[in-house]
């Protein structure tokens, strides 16, 4: 049995009364890197839990190999996520990434015949740790594969949130990241209307790229403190982009002492600008929880739910799921 995280002993709020049946159905509850609450990150085993906690959408961050195969890391420096420092000692470098330099393993460095050897580990230390070493990098295709067969088993649709990590860099050292992703959707009969498929970017061109050339829907993220939360910029991204995936802290701000403050209105000017709205992080952990909600991270969800969200990112999809409960059923 894994490890229980601390919050979730004592998070008891569920949403159950807090809506009218004329409201919106319950925010889509979207893993986060798979259940990496629970297990290492963008594991085949992390997705697989998610998937068995009832998560509606497994979201996968794509890097590049050196011999152009998409990955699931949240970086292409590889050191925080694997033990790839151990296996391939001799190999670390430094790199100037989007303006930054950055020293470490580099998943552009290695092709998948190498990466094939590497294992993960879970990045926070506060987290368990018994799992370190045991599972493989997947690439986009495996992650596909699991889908397939966990819609089998469940009997369910199960969505996949791509994301496409730096696509900008790796372009211009010649491994494009989109049109290779997009030919993977269609050999997979997912680049069509309707298919269970969200593709995102913090990268506007990116996202424009993918949006150009799929017909399912894109999402520009906003980072923390963006400023491209004005109606103007609304419009601007609904040209390009079908919803945007903002930081929390857009939608509830929190004081340096982790406190909430009164909610903004983006998710109503973004609604109106015809977007769909995907925050991100839910973390049930101290480190992560604002104090207001006094260690029960079920009434965050409830707050975010109730100011109308489309979906949440969450790293623990089970307690999304409880606190959302019965009253925010998905439409039939």
């Amino acid at each position: 049995m894994p490890r229980l995280i601390p919050s979730i002993l004592i998070m008891a709020a569920v949403c159950a009364g807090n809506v009218s049946a004329a409201e919106p159905a319950r925010p889509l509850v979207i893993a986060h890197r798979g259940a990496s609450g629970y297990l290492p990150e963008h594991t085949l085993e992390s997705y697989a839990r998610a998937i068995d906690q009832g998560a509606d959408y497994i979201e996968a961050d794509l890097v590049v190999t050196k011999d152009g195969y998409l990955v699931a890391r949240h970086e292409n420096e590889l050191s925080d996520t694997t033990d790839i420092a151990l296996r391939f000692p001799n190999r670390k470098t430094t790199k100037t990434i989007d303006g930054r330099m950055v020293e470490g393993w580099f998943s552009e460095h290695f092709n998948l015949d190498e990466l094939s050897t590497v294992r993960a580990k879970e990045r926070l230390a506060f987290r368990d740790q018994s799992n370190n070493s045991h599972f493989h990098i997947p690439t986009i295709a495996e992650i596909l594969t699991l889908r397939a067969a966990k819609q089998r088993e469940t009997g369910r649709t199960i969505g996949v949130y791509i994301e496409t990590k730096h696509p900008s860099y790796f372009r211009a050292m010649g491994l494009p990241m989109e049109e290779p992703l997009l030919s993977i959707l269609t050999a997979w009969a997912l680049d069509r209307p309707g298919s269970p498929v969200f593709l995102e970017s913090f990268e506007a061109d990116s996202v424009w790229r993918m949006g150009e050339g799929t017909a399912v829907p894109v999402i520009y993220l906003l980072a923390e403190g963006s400023p491209e939360t004005t109606d103007e910029s609304l419009g601007a991204i609904a040209r390009f982009a079908e919803g945007i995936g903002p930081a929390k802290s857009l939608i509830v701000p929190v004081d340096a002492k982790g406190r909430t403050g009164p909610p903004t209105d983006l998710v109503a000017r973004a609604h109106q600008a015809g977007l769909l709205v995907h925050p991100y992080t839910f973390r049930p952990e101290i480190q992560f929880l604002p104090v207001t909600y006094a260690g029960d991270a079920g009434k965050e969800y409830c707050q975010f739910a109730q100011l109308g969200v489309d979906g949440v990112f969450t790293d623990t999809p089970d307690l999304a799921l409880k606190a959302f409960g019965e009253s925010y059923p998905m439409p039939k």
